[in-house]
């Protein structure tokens, strides 16, 4: 049976298993995504999902964890094949560990499936036994089921496994045949952890993180570097994490030899003087050294010292063991990643980092594209040219891998139990992730109207044209429907004299987005509102003032015939900017937004 195929186990095996989890399972820490999970998997009533709701402590918690999973058990048995891999999604797995280990036992054969148990016998099964003894066909008080019974059990009946005796002991096959080497490292299910033992203590090895030098074990909801695990099982004595440690009586040192793990890569200088100060910080036996220098060249003992150098890594807390910091990350400039967004990159991609989104690499939704929010390993995954990408080392800023802002405290992941909205499963927090959180126009906060195709979110006073405070379910904005609309619609070139004779009845939307644009664009509010009323002798220099709100008024109220009215409305209030502020930074202002303005006008008319 291929490991990840549990699923190919038998429905009583399953049903088998979780009667005898429960209550390990009903312990876990903060359930409520656990059950979320299911319930979104239909797989618990809601009723008695809004009972969890209403218990506060832990006790309470953990009796209705197990209510429900018995519930499972006795109601659901034909969906226990569905009921394990929700169970064991890797977003449920990372944020409760003892699944983690649950699903090991399950893959490994450590669980014994053909473990007695006691009989267990119903009343009614009691009262059938005794009316079988008084018709003769039976004298025991024990209810006994043949093979010939009933070869195939029906869900129910397997729901139930311990209030059953079964004519002989079952005996289920293992996922891995007595004499067969026991190599799980070379299991799919395997190819990102590994379940790890040191003496007493159990954990669970994550590959990728043993290869970037940090805290790569995890056990009892702690994180541990190698060294400080071999501490933490009394093994210290050892010195030596990768003989101490062992993934099924196999030490790490076979597996990282055969190269099924990969340790930290160093760089080590060729030099003396390095050599010298490896020995002096990391020594070595007598017998070690003299053996070493009698056998291996200088180079094999630069080697040696690197591996000894891994080994000894971890000893202090909090710290990643990948060498000496190189120089040129300690002379980085971090003011350029001050700024509460940042630039960044993925081989062909490009978005905007939003730092006080940042959660982990799965959670937090906080890079942003044209088309959508991501959280970092979905952005990754974006790149069609990385087929094993990871965030850390993929995703650059100002080049610098994300790795190295966590490293310099730019960036802070949120611990695997943080229950803030950036690390939230709730439906409703989710869906609120996938749009901005100010508005696109006025950039501030408050109520929002969110677009159901791209990530922006509006003000309903804000977007043109206004959205009515009873809007439909599904909305979705200007800047949407205009590119939808220019998909399907004859984009064939017009001259810049036909769009100005053009009505704009027919163009209504084409206005709108212009005027959104210039509004967005106008970051100071510089030309919203009327400049009489806030600018001093504007009036002895202009005689035929212009302004956004004005304009927007004219439109909305059907005053605009053509485009080129539209758009003589438009060239006049940059006319005023530069007569009364010629070369200044309100100038400046108009100048440039003058530019944006006839960019997207030729753009969304299509003027060659």
């Amino acid at each position: 049976m291929e490991p990840l195929d549990f699923v190919t186990r038998s429905t009583e095996e399953l049903l088998f298993f979780l009667h005898r989890k429960k209550t390990e399972i009903s312990c876990i820490e903060q359930p409520h995504r656990f059950l979320t999970q299911l319930r979104d998997h239909d797989l618990v009533p809601e009723k008695l999902f809004e009972n969890v709701k209403k218990k506060r402590s832990r006790e309470q918690k953990e009796k209705i964890v197990y209510e429900v999973l018995d519930w499972v058990e006795k109601n659901k048995p034909q969906y226990i094949h569905q009921f394990w891999r929700c169970v064991f999604e890797d977003h449920i797995l990372k944020f409760y560990p003892p699944l983690c280990m649950l699903r090991t036992k399950l893959l490994d054969g450590t669980f014994k499936f053909d473990e007695k148990h006691p009989d267990v016998e119903t009343p009614e099964e009691e009262e059938e036994s005794k009316g079988k003894a008084e018709k003769g066909k039976e004298k025991n008080y024990k209810r006994k089921r043949s093979s010939e019974d009933n070869d195939d059990p029906d869900p129910s009946s397997a729901s139930t496994p311990s209030r059953k005796k079964p004519g002989k002991k079952p005996s289920f096959s293992s996922l891995v045949k007595k004499g067969d080497k026991q190599e799980i490292w070379k299991w799919p299910i395997y190819k990102t952890q590994l379940p790890v033992t040191c003496g007493d203590k159990e954990g669970t090895l994550f590959r990728d993180k043993l290869s970037r030098g940090e805290k790569c074990i995890l056990s009892q909801e702690r994180w541990f570097t190698p060294n400080d695990f071999e501490k933490f099982a009394g093994k210290e004595k050892f010195k030596n994490w990768k003989l101490s440690i062992c993934c099924r009586n196999t030490p790490l040192k076979k597996l990282i030899e055969e190269e099924h793990l990969q340790c930290p890569p160093m760089e080590i200088k060729k030099t003396t003087c390095v050599q010298k100060d490896m020995k002096k910080l990391f020594p070595v036996s007598s017998s070690e050294s003299s053996s070493e220098d009698s056998e291996k060249s200088a180079g094999s003992v630069e080697e040696s010292d690197a591996e000894d150098f891994q080994e000894q890594g971890g000893r202090e807390e909090g710290t990643e063991f990948r060498g000496r910091v190189e120089e040129e990350e300690d002379r980085a400039d971090l003011s350029v990643f001050q700024a509460p967004f940042l630039p960044i990159t993925c081989v062909s991609l490009t978005g905007t980092l939003y730092k006080y989104r940042f959660a982990t690499g799965i959670f937090g939704k906080c890079i942003r594209t044209e088309e959508r929010w991501f959280t970092p390993e979905e952005f990754v995954k974006q790149e069609p040219t990385l087929t094993d990408g990871h965030w850390k080392k993929d995703i650059l800023c100002h080049g610098k891998t994300l790795n190295f802002l966590i490293k310099k405290k730019i960036l802070c992941i949120h611990l695997p139990l943080c229950e803030c909205q950036n690390c939230t499963i709730k439906k409703e927090d989710l869906m609120a992730q996938n749009n901005d959180d100010v508005c696109f126009i006025c950039d501030s906060e408050g109520d929002l109207v969110c677009c159901d195709e791209c990530p922006r979110a509006f003000h309903s006073h804000c977007h043109l044209p206004a959205v009515p405070e009873e809007s439909p379910g599904e909305w979705i904005c200007t800047f949407c429907v205009l590119r939808t609309s220019q998909q399907w619609l004859d984009s064939r070139n017009m001259s810049e004299q036909e769009a100005f004779d053009a009505p704009v009845s027919q163009y209504r939307l084409h206005c709108h987005y212009l005027l959104l644009c210039v509004y967005r664009e106008d970051i100071q509010k510089v030309f919203v509102k009327d400049p009489r009323q806030t600018v001093p002798r504007y009036s002895e220099f202009i005689s035929q003032p212009m302004w956004l709100d004005r304009i927007k008024q004219k439109l909305e109220s059907g005053e605009y015939q053509t485009i080129g009215a539209f758009v003589s409305d438009f060239h006049l209030l940059f006319s005023n900017c530069r007569t009364f502020n010629r070369d200044n930074v309100f100038g400046q202002m108009g100048a440039r937004l003058k530019k944006i303005f006839e960019e997207e006008f030729k753009k969304i008319f299509c003027i060659g």
